[in-house]
């Protein structure tokens, strides 16, 4: 009899699996003439509206990396929104054009918000989203784009920035930031200099900012990317993967959700 029961319970068990499936599609939107292009993903088996989260690449541009961050956040019970920062999908082969495509947006803030925005409007839009509950995370160029989205007053439940650039010319003042912010950094990153840390920590404690900065040690930049180590010995690029600060900042990152997103 218990071997049965434990036979049904597998079934059982295989049966609801089985209609458990992290659903993706490709989805187009517009910031003016320029048209994005983005990844949407969601677990088909949560049922009604769950909090919304996009991901914002690197200076890559919309590639795969960007794209499996948002099928992992999926499996986590959100809907994910992989942002097209650069238009029509663009991606770089090499540093030079990632340097200027990165430059072009990271470097016009107005239009970098507006594309930003337009990608929160998408992904409220999508039926299996709660509008209300909104988070942006970020990787390298993209950690810069959502700390700077805060500091523009971007209406956030939190922002989450890996190995992102975090100096500003305009930092932001009391009441300018809405939302709480999350950074993780490598503390051999030679792209974030401790002037920085300090500056963006004064900064973030003079505007009355919920943030939390960690800097793992020996941890170099784009730490959470598996193919850093190729593009680092590929360019000649202070670039390493590094499991233990991937691991442990994406815990952190859940962690951070649950608070914020808590009803």
């Amino acid at each position: 009899m218990k071997v049965k029961i434990i036979i049904y319970i597998a079934g059982l068990l295989w049966a609801l699996n089985a209609h458990a499936e992290i659903v993706t599609k490709e989805v187009s939107y517009q910031q003016g003439s320029t048209t994005l292009k983005g990844l949407i993903a969601y677990d088909n088996s949560v049922e009604g509206k769950r909090p919304g989260i996009l991901v914002v690449h690197e200076w890559w541009g919309h590639n795969s990396y960007a794209r499996s961050r948002a099928k992992q956040l999926a499996k986590l019970g959100y809907t994910a929104l992989a942002v097209d920062m650069y238009g029509n999908g663009k991606i770089a082969d090499h540093p030079e054009d990632a340097g200027k495509f990165s430059g072009a947006v990271g470097g016009n803030l107005p239009l970098a918000k507006a594309r930003f925005d337009a990608a929160v409007e998408k992904l409220k839009q999508q039926d299996s989203v709660d509008p209300e509950k909104i988070a942006a995370i970020g990787y390298c160029f993209g950690g810069g784009i959502v700390i700077n989205m805060a500091r523009m007053g971007s209406d956030l439940a939190g922002v989450v920035s890996f190995h992102g650039s975090i100096a500003t010319k305009t930092p932001a003042k009391e009441g300018d930031i809405k939302t709480k912010i999350r950074v993780f950094n490598g503390a051999d990153d030679p792209f974030v200099t401790e002037e920085q840390i300090e500056a963006f920590e004064v900064e973030m404690s003079d505007a009355g900012v919920d943030y939390k900065f960690v800097n793992y040690p020996d941890t170099k930049h784009s730490f959470t990317n598996p193919d850093a180590d190729k593009y680092g010995k590929k360019f000649n690029l202070p670039l390493e993967y590094n499991k233990k600060a991937d691991k442990d900042s994406w815990q952190a990152m859940q962690e951070f959700f649950e608070e914020i997103f808590e009803d």
